[in-house]
């Protein structure tokens, strides 16, 4: 079933309300395209609508509900993103990683934490960053992946404008500036630029390890649980906003078909095991759903 909360969100001059499914994304999105709410509107469980939307959404099906009705039935679903995957709530886990990688250097720390969380990130936010540290955990196991690893993951995204390329030269300079600021040696810092650098395509050489733990972490979103999956695909949408939808569409799609021409995807035999057939598996199905 969706449910609506009572409008009570201000935004835009208007107030909006919580749209939620009790038992999948799928039926939350197939019930939002029929209304005709745009993707852009999805926040990672829940569509945002605005209050003059609500009584076609209630003749549509949607069943009105108290606010903490609708957060008990997010939960029952297991639908609910938990507090530690939202941008707002990992500076304490972001920090003790960061501890662990460059300690003393909080001015660094604070720099990059607040170039992570910028407004206009969805997809390339903090739980991003979150996500490929955990990724370079289970790639590496009990050995701890190395400084240079670590640095370029905090930095591969640190400029973040949408423009694929530049991107990442920026991020990759970035770091050059800040990492000798920090008295980095200089041979690491030439090495996590360089990293930084090789995720503009993901294409690392055959004997780069560290290039490849990299771009596998960097990519392993692709290896994600269905759920997972479709809220990685709506906050991309979201991160593009700015682009019409049959631009974006085109786009996507020949981002895709860059993916699955990769070969390998995934170049480490751990990522290779743990993510590879779901990144077929997804990238498939959304190709094959985006041309139907």
């Amino acid at each position: 079933m969706i449910y609506l909360d009572p409008p009570l969100w201000p935004a835009h001059g208007t107030h909006f309300s919580h749209m939620v499914s009790d038992s999948s994304l799928a039926e939350l999105h197939a019930f939002a395209a029929a209304a005709g709410i745009p993707e852009r509107a999805f926040d990672g469980d829940h569509y945002d609508v605005p209050e003059s939307r609500l009584p076609e959404l209630v003749a549509a099906g949607a069943i009105p509900v108290e606010g903490r009705v609708l957060v008990r039935k997010l939960i029952d679903s297991g639908l609910r993103i938990p507090a530690r995957a939202r941008n707002s709530s990992l500076k304490v886990p972001l920090l003790n990683r960061w501890n662990d990688v460059l300690p003393g250097h909080d001015a660094l720390f604070l720099d990059l934490y607040d170039r992570w969380g910028e407004e206009h990130r969805n997809y390339h936010g903090r739980t991003h960053l979150l996500a490929i540290l955990e990724a370079l955990d289970l790639l590496t196991g009990p050995a701890a992946p190395p400084r240079t690893v670590l640095l370029a993951a905090w930095f591969h995204d640190a400029v973040y404008l949408g423009i694929p390329g530049e991107d990442e030269e920026e991020s990759a300079r970035l770091a050059e500036d800040r990492l000798r600021e920090a008295g980095l040696p200089e041979d690491e810092t030439a090495e996590v630029a360089r990293l930084v650098r090789v995720t503009s395509d993901h294409s690392p050489a055959p004997d780069d390890r560290n290039g490849a733990l990299l771009c596998d972490a960097d990519l392993s979103i692709l290896g994600s649980e269905p759920e997972a999956y479709a809220r990685y695909l709506a906050a991309v949408r979201k991160d593009y906003a700015h682009i019409g939808d049959a631009d974006f569409a085109a786009g996507r799609a020949a981002v895709v078909r860059q993916l699955l021409d990769l070969d390998p995807l995934f170049t480490t035999p751990r990522a290779r095991e743990l993510w590879l057939d779901a990144a077929r598996r997804n990238l498939s199905g959304e190709l094959s759903s985006s041309s139907d």
